[in-house]
């Protein structure tokens, strides 16, 4: 018998023919290659077939209801309309009881817009079908100038790369971070619903870092047990004009220790060795520094279980050395999506 195309059977001669062919194959002994030649199906049907038979039975093989699929009840530019306050405003904004974008909260969207009641899991069909999947959100704080930060990259940093560049100047940018004995990062395998065990110290502890990265692939850093004040920003300014050899232009935050009247005063007398210039309020992102803190708090603190303080500013110091000697890495930071502007000056 000649191989045939089952989809020209109804769904009742196709469940048939699964069924005799799987009977053949599981309780008569039948080779697949002769249920190929006898039954004239295709050998990866007969494969599935036997699959699903195993995994499910005899029900498995039974006929599905076909036809074309049940069209949306959202009309398209409906969805197009939920796809766009999906994206451009968050669900209170829209008076919705939810401070995230969920399958329910988009479902009372829909509702309270069009009248349109769905379940969650059709919700969920929707987004996937919208191009949406679940991702962790970031924070922007409310108090962002979003004009200040525009005339950042197009007015104020060009401008600060053109004088740099006059002055022969190096970019760097910095900032500072606390590191925490308690803090984790990262998975570990265990047995299912036993969650895994990670023997630590109860006390807790910790330190800080002070570092500046540059475009070329610079870090320099200082780690620190103290309080943040203009005494430690002026000790590690002092020491990144000595490691730079040459004039520093050096991008930070508006923190209050770098406006401090002391800090003004140091940079004052400097002859010009050191400037500082300030970032946009509330816009971390557009600081590439604040890369390598994740990275230090991921793969320095996060990862490891110092006994006391003194090991733990150790593994700081010692993972920053190393990624100090790997250039590639520092200039890694410039390529995230934020920062991309500060990859060349």
């Amino acid at each position: 018998m000649s191989e045939n195309d089952g989809r020209n059977l109804s769904p009742a001669a196709q469940e048939a023919l699964r069924r005799r062919v799987v009977r053949a194959i599981v309780e008569q002994g039948m080779s697949q290659a002769e249920a190929v030649r006898v039954f004239g199906v295709g050998r990866t049907s007969i494969y599935y077939w036997l699959k699903a038979h195993g995994a499910g039975g005899e029900r498995a093989l039974k006929a599905r209801k076909r036809g074309p699929k049940r069209a949306s009840r959202l009309k398209g530019h409906q969805a197009a309309t939920i796809v766009r306050i999906i994206e451009d405003r968050c669900p209170d904004q829209v008076k919705l009881p939810f401070a995230l974008w969920t399958r329910e909260a988009t479902r009372q969207l829909i509702k309270r817009r069009y009248g349109i009641a769905v379940s969650v899991s059709t919700v969920g069909r929707y987004l996937k079908r919208w191009g949406f999947t679940p991702q962790k959100p970031l924070r922007r704080a409310y108090e962002r100038d979003e004009a200040a930060i525009a005339r950042w990259l197009e007015e104020e940093y060009p401008a600060i790369g053109r004088r740099a560049k006059a002055e022969k100047a190096l970019i760097y940018w910095g900032d500072e971070t606390g590191l925490r004995s308690d803090h984790q990062a990262g998975r570990s395998y265990g047995r299912r619903g036993r969650t895994p065990v990670v023997p630590g110290t109860g006390r807790r502890f910790g330190c800080s870092m002070i570092s500046a990265v540059a475009n070329r692939g610079e870090l320099a850093f200082m780690v620190f047990r103290e309080r943040f004040v203009a005494k430690v920003f002026i000790k590690f300014c002092r020491r990144l004009v000595r490691h730079r050899g040459g004039k520093v232009y050096l991008i930070i935050d508006s923190h209050p220790v770098h406006r401090s009247r002391k800090v003004k005063e140091w940079v004052a007398k400097q002859g010009g060795r050191i400037r500082l210039f300030y970032l946009p309020g509330y816009s971390p992102e557009l600081n590439p520094d604040e890369l390598l803190n994740q990275d230090v708090k991921t793969n320095a603190a996060g990862r490891l279980r110092p006994a006391d303080q003194s090991e733990m500013i150790a593994n700081v110091r010692s993972y920053l050395r190393s990624t100090q000697k790997r250039p590639d890495i520092v200039r890694s930071y410039f390529e995230h999506e934020d920062v991309r502007y500060a990859r060349e000056a």
